[in-house]
C-alpha cells in the first residue's frame, strides 16, 4: 500500500509495540465507532504479529458495531498481566473505567480529541486526525505490518462512524486518501456504511420516539432528553442516545443541539453538537468531558433536572453572534 502518513510521528512508540509480548487495550465508556475500530483494529493486528492481547471496555460493546470480527474478544474486564498499557480514543483516564487500579498510568495514549490531557507516558496525539482509526493506522504503518481484512475493516468503520459518512467539518484529503486504500486492501465500504450507519434496531427507532416527542427549539438551541423510564419503555439495553444527537444536528434553525440522557448510577450523560463556528470542546471540558470543537460530550453527577438546567445555562453563551463571528474569523484565518 502507498504511504499517506508521516511515519516518524509514529517512531517513539514502535520499539514499545515491538517489544511487548503482553498488551492490554482500553477504551472509554459507552463507546463508539472510532473506539470500537480503534481497539478491535489495533487488537487484531497485534495478535496476528504473535502478541498476546486483552481488549477491554467497561461497557463491552454495543450490540450495533458486534459484526466486526474481533469484537466478540471484547472482556468488560483485565483478567490477565500486561507488560504494556495502550488506551485509544479517550481524553482522559476517567473516561476508560474502573477497569486498572486509580492511579494507573498507560504506557500510551492514542487519540485525537483537543481535549486530551495527554496521561500517559507516551502520547500520540493529533487533533487533526479526524478519528483515532487513522492514528492506529499510522502506527501500524510505521511498524511495518501488514495486517489482514478484518484490521482494515475495523479501521474503516471507526473513520465512517466518526465522520458520520464524511460530512463532519473537520473533514480532510488525507481521510478520504486513507478511506480509499482500506477499500483497496478489500474493506467493504457500503456494506459497513449500512451497518454501522443506515441501520438501528427496532428497539433503538423506539428510543428516538421518545427523544423526538420532548424535542425543544429555543434560540437556536435545540435539546431533549431520554430517561430511564424511556429506555425500559423502549427495551432498548445501550447507556447511549442509540445516535440520537446527529438527527437533532441537523435541524434547521439551530446552531448548537443538546441530549440529555439519565444513568441509573445519579447521573447524566450529556452530548453536545455544533454547527461551524461554535466551541462546545471547552464547555465539556469545564463540567469534567471533552471532545472536538463540533462533537463533545461529558458524565455530569446529578438529577436530570438539575443536569439539564446547569448545561443549558452555561451553553446559551455560547450562542451570541459577536462570538460565533469571531471563531469563524479564527477558522478561516
Amino acid at each position: 500500500m502507498s504511504q499517506i502518513v508521516n511515519k516518524a510521528e509514529f517512531q517513539p512508540a514502535v520499539p514499545l509495540f515491538q517489544s511487548a509480548q503482553r498488551v492490554l487495550l482500553a477504551s472509554h465508556i459507552r463507546p463508539d465507532g472510532d473506539a470500537i475500530g480503534s481497539l478491535v483494529g489495533m487488537g487484531l493486528a497485534l495478535q496476528e504479529a504473535g502478541k498476546q492481547v486483552q481488549m477491554v471496555l467497561a461497557d463491552g460493546v454495543p450490540s450495533k458495531l458486534r459484526f466486526l470480527p474481533g469484537s466478540e474478544q471484547v472482556r468488560t474486564r483485565v483478567k490477565d498481566a500486561f507488560d504494556l498499557f495502550c488506551v485509544l480514543d479517550c481524553s482522559d483516564m476517567e473516561r476508560v473505567g474502573e477497569i486498572v487500579p486509580a492511579g494507573t498510568v498507560p504506557d500510551v495514549n492514542i487519540d485525537h480529541h483537543r481535549t486530551n490531557l495527554n496521561f500517559a507516558r507516551l502520547n500520540l496525539v493529533d487533533v487533526q486526525a479526524v478519528s483515532t482509526t487513522e492514528l492506529v493506522y499510522g502506527l501500524l504503518q510505521a511498524l511495518g505490518w501488514e495486517p489482514s481484512l478484518d484490521v482494515y475493516s475495523a479501521l474503516l468503520t471507526g473513520l465512517i462512524t466518526d465522520t458520520i459518512g464524511f460530512r463532519t467539518s473537520n473533514m480532510t484529503a488525507a481521510a478520504l486518501r486513507l478511506a480509499a486504500e482500506l477499500v483497496d486492501a478489500g474493506a467493504d465500504l457500503p456494506g459497513l456504511y449500512q451497518k454501522a450507519l443506515g441501520s438501528r434496531s427496532f428497539q433503538a427507532a423506539r428510543f428516538w420516539g421518545a427523544g423526538l416527542s420532548g424535542l425543544q427549539l429555543e434560540d437556536r438551541l435545540v435539546w431533549t432528553t431520554l430517561t430511564l423510564a424511556d429506555r425500559q419503555a423502549a427495551n432498548y439495553n445501550g447507556r447511549d442516545d442509540a445516535d440520537l444527537v446527529n438527527l437533532l444536528s441537523s435541524i434547521e434553525n439551530a446552531d448548537i443541539a443538546i441530549i440529555f440522557v439519565e444513568q441509573p448510577d445519579g447521573r447524566v450523560k450529556v452530548s453536545w453538537r455544533a454547527q461551524p463556528g461554535f466551541d462546545v470542546s471547552e464547555l465539556a471540558l469545564k463540567f469534567g468531558g471533552g471532545g472536538h470543537a463540533a462533537a463533545a460530550g461529558a458524565d455530569i453527577k446529578g438529577s436530570l433536572e438539575e443536569v439539564q438546567g446547569l448545561i443549558l445555562a452555561a451553553t446559551r453563551p455560547l450562542l451570541d453572534n459577536t462570538q460565533r463571528e469571531d471563531l469563524i474569523s479564527q477558522e478561516r484565518g
